[in-house]
């Protein structure tokens, strides 16, 4: 009983195994971008960048279909227009970047999808705003792990100025010129990890096992360490188990990740340690006593 529900399925389905091969990937390399990205309150950012490749993917399917590298690189390169393009309207209009990022945001998402539509079918369109993650190939998994782990090498290289620059910016500033390179090269690896979950999640669900993870880890935990730890383990608890009820009862795949992740912040939300709705609770009698 406990083989068939939990092992069999990927022990006996190459399918299973090569999915959730990918979506480990995905839970290791993006859940730490993912506590960056809350600690710097650039959570939304995160979702408005994974529409913003759309147009590019769209523009590489038009050329050469359902192409990975055609949709890799028209993706990477849509995501660093928009980022560098969002930041140069924040500094020479009114505009904010937040606020910049939500007009690309909303014109991105409709120009990827008129794209699509134009050229293919509604299996085609399904497959770039939900990903295809239990049709994995080896060149995709081979994207994904190289993504990986050039994500976790420049993470491991740069770990300290990466947090200086979350937590006290200004100071880092002030002792050394590697606020602004720091704040690209951050960007780019969260583009980097976008297009990557974009073939396998779709760009409507890429963020998902990004941002997820990492807001429920920020519950349990205020130590980034711990958060990045906490976040990644979240990360690959939900796509094994959302592997697994997509498998035993039909449901999709992608979206059933997600879910299981959402369960987990749920959770999160009420017995977190470190901010959840009970802690806080008790914590305000105390005070009150």
């Amino acid at each position: 009983m406990i083989y068939d529900t939990f092992i069999g399925p990927f022990i006996e389905f190459e399918f299973m195994r090569r999915a959730l091969v990918g979506a480990c990937a995905l839970a290791i390399a993006g859940s730490p971008l993912g506590v960056f990205l809350i600690l710097r309150r650039m959570a939304l950012t995160g979702d408005a960048m994974a529409h913003a490749i759309l147009p590019g993917a769209a523009l590489g399917y038009l050329v050469a279909g359902l192409s990975l590298p055609a949709m890799t690189i028209g993706g990477l390169a849509a995501g660093f227009t928009v980022a560098l393009a969002a930041g140069l309207i924040a500094r020479l209009t009114a505009l904010r970047e937040d606020a910049s990022l939500a007009g690309f945001y909303l014109i991105s998402l409709a120009l990827g999808v008129v794209i699509v539509s134009a050229r293919g079918s509604n299996v085609d369109l399904l497959h770039v705003l939900f990903g295809s993650v239990l049709a994995l190939d080896d060149a995709t998994l081979l994207l994904l792990a190289s993504i990986a782990t050039v994500t976790l090498v420049v993470l491991a290289v740069g770990y300290r100025a990466l947090a200086m620059e979350t937590l006290d910016p200004g100071f880092l500033s002030s002792v050394s010129g590697a606020g602004a390179p720091t704040q690209l090269i951050f960007l780019a690896l969260v583009v980097l990890n976008l297009v990557g979950g974009f073939h396998a999640l779709g760009t409507l669900l890429a963020v998902g096992v990004m941002m997820l993870p990492a807001a429920s880890a920020r519950l349990w935990s205020a130590d980034i360490t711990r958060m990045t730890a906490i976040a990644i383990g979240i990360g690959l608890i939900s796509s094994y188990f959302g592997l697994l009820f997509s498998y035993h009862y039909s449901l999709p795949a992608g979206p059933m990740i997600i879910l299981m992740a959402g369960v987990v912040h749920f959770v999160s939300l009420v017995f977190g340690q470190a901010g959840g709705l009970l802690r806080n609770a008790f914590a305000g009698r105390h005070l009150e006593a």
